[in-house]
């Protein structure tokens, strides 16, 4: 199965995905820089949430302000399919490049609502509605983002390196939480956390609304791919999508281990750790970034080896490493066997062999005519069904005194990824239509 997927990826002409210009570098930009700013955001109101919470969410108990907080971080996953909908639907349509102008736009302007919204204490419950909103639109910006961005490198990217460029495109969702990181560091630093809950919190967003602002700027000045311009004949798009639903299906079960892995790796696996006596969860929290510029460096030769030996050997092969890997794994970390920064920077690294292919793998399955929505509406939908869940899977299965469910639940999440891949076959792959 594996050897006629990667014979049809390579063999089969790639006169339908020619570089709009030169050799795709400044479409890769544009479509990277998208990543980065997501990233960014979606974990800067994570670590923002305690700060923001005190000033933005109306009462007398700080539990209850930090919670309606987290309510606003889980509203963008339900959001998310949504804009995989909308967005997606624009894309389709109107074309990639528009699509992902429009979402950095609405992604700019709601980080600079929710930096400019007065205080409860100024306009009582309504600065809380305020903060929900604009995470719903971002949540339908985000939620429409990856896929377009997916789909413009896999219609823009040279064909003999473009598992190399889905590896660069594909770092943005790991620079931007770094990033996030540094400015909560440089912040703390700079106003205390006192001054950071007092207001100087919202320095953090305006950088986020300046950062998409510079993405934005990039993205106006390159063109539409190609393969779009190429196949702009009106269809009935939901009967192509139903005509697809085998592949619907295989990509939602597909991506359920990738983003079970990536919250199990860079949430929660500093609090088992800390649950277990082996590192204070500060500490390890201070070894992430560490951890996850190692995972970049694995994204890149992921790549690479994607490029010369098929996307899907280095594919299967994380999942596999995930789905053997992860109970040895924790139970090394828990015993004392490993260091967290060691159990961190191997799991991470499966996990890059996972993450640095799969948006143009699933991207290349469907037509270009429902490329964005035939991705985006089963990624979307398992990134909140999965991904947005584990932490809170994982701290009930802890509380219920079943802390190693968590072993199996990503283990089994791992297996029934690389079991959906299965459901592809030769003929799925769309490289020239």
């Amino acid at each position: 199965m594996t050897a006629t997927l990667e014979k049809t990826s390579h063999t089969v002409p790639d006169e339908g995905f020619v570089p709009s210009h030169g050799k795709g570098r400044r479409e890769l930009l544009a479509a990277s820089v998208g990543g980065i700013v997501e990233g960014f955001d979606w974990t800067i109101y994570a670590v923002m949430a305690p700060y923001l919470a005190v000033q933005l969410f109306p009462g007398d108990s700080p539990v209850a302000k930090l919670l309606a907080a987290y309510v606003g971080f889980a509203v963008g996953f339900v959001a998310r399919p949504l804009g995989s909908i909308l967005i997606g639907w624009w894309a389709d349509r109107r074309g990639r490049r528009s699509a992902l102008v429009l979402s950095m736009v609405t992604i700019a302007l709601a980080n600079l609502v929710i930096a400019l919204t007065p205080t409860a204490a100024v306009i009582g419950v309504g600065a809380a509605i305020i903060v929900v909103l604009a995470r719903v639109f971002m949540g339908i910006s985000f939620g429409g983002e990856i896929p377009s961005g997916a789909a413009y490198v896999t219609e823009t990217a040279p064909a003999k390196r473009r598992f190399s460029y889905s590896a660069v495109a594909s770092l943005g969702g790991v620079i931007g939480p770094i990033l996030a990181f540094i400015t909560l560091a440089i912040l703390l630093g700079t106003y205390g956390a006192e001054g950071v809950t007092n207001g100087g919190w919202r320095v953090a967003f305006i950088v986020a609304a300046a950062a998409g602002l510079v993405a934005l700027w990039i993205r106006t000045g390159v063109r539409e791919s190609n393969a779009f311009l190429d196949n702009r004949t009106p269809v009935r798009r939901w009967a192509v999508l139903r005509a697809n639903s085998r592949l619907v299906i295989a990509t939602f079960f597909a991506c359920a281990g990738g983003t079970v892995a990536f919250y199990l790796g860079t949430v929660y696996l500093p609090v088992y750790a800390d649950m277990h006596g082996v590192i204070a969860r500060p500490n390890a929290e201070r070894m992430m970034p560490a951890a996850l510029l190692v995972m970049l460096v694995v994204m890149l030769i992921a790549g690479r080896l994607a490029d010369r030996f098929g996307a899907f050997n280095v594919f299967r092969t994380g999942f596999l490493l995930l789905a053997v890997g992860t109970g040895p794994l924790l139970i090394a970390l828990r015993t004392g066997a490993i260091p967290f920064i060691g159990a961190a920077v191997i799991y991470l690294s499966c996990f890059g062999l996972v993450l640095a292919q799969a948006n143009v793998i699933f991207s290349q399955l469907f037509p270009t005519s429902i490329r964005v929505i035939g991705y985006g509406i089963p990624y979307t939908i398992s990134a909140a069904v999965f991904g947005g869940t584990t932490p809170a899977v994982a701290q009930s299965l802890a509380a219920s005194g079943r802390p190693s469910g968590v072993i199996w639940y990503a283990s089994a999440a791992a297996v029934v990824s690389a079991l959906a891949t299965l459901l592809i076959r030769r003929s799925d792959i769309k490289v020239q239509e």
